[in-house]
């Protein structure tokens, strides 16, 4: 069976990372963009990591472009505008695809796992969120009108 624990990605700082690092974590996975109506979620992505990382929780931040060039920096400018705006110190990845032919492979099996709004695979927009459980398995996908604050409560069956 795979788990999002079999996959790796690249670093905002250009390492490999294997998601195994995070095995026996929670993880929220984020396609994030820096240019989008729901960037502002940054805070709330910050405060759900600073609050619930010593339970075992941790958010990873994939920015993506593909949606309206809502994420046109580099890797730097990437870094600095989570930094210096959103004080953001959870997981931050390189640039990806989550859509198409070179969809990364962890939205491939992300979406496969769990489909969107009526059935549909694909992500719509930015910030779309998976709450991937401690086994590695994904157990929720919400759309990206879907707060930090509202998946909260979800959190405590996965956290607790």
């Amino acid at each position: 069976m795979t788990t999002a624990y079999d996959f790796s990605a690249t670093t905002l700082d250009g390492d490999e990372q294997a998601l195994k690092a995070y095995k026996g974590k929670a993880l929220l996975i984020v396609n994030v963009a820096s240019k989008c109506g729901f960037t502002p979620q940054y805070t709330g992505l910050e405060a759900m990591y600073r609050k619930h990382k010593d339970e075992g929780l941790v958010v990873l931040g994939f920015p993506c472009d593909q949606f309206g060039h809502q994420e046109p920096g580099d890797a730097d400018e990437i870094r600095n505008f989570c930094s210096l705006t959103y004080d953001v110190s959870f997981p931050m990845f390189a640039k990806i695809d989550v859509n198409g032919d070179k969809a990364h492979p962890l939205y491939k099996w992300l979406k496969s796992e769990k489909a969107g709004f009526l059935g549909t695979e694909g992500i719509k927009w930015n910030f779309t969120k998976f709450l991937v459980g401690r086994d590695g398995r994904v157990l929720k996908r919400y759309a990206p009108t879907d707060t930090p604050e509202k998946i909260e409560k979800d959190l405590r069956g996965v956290l607790g």
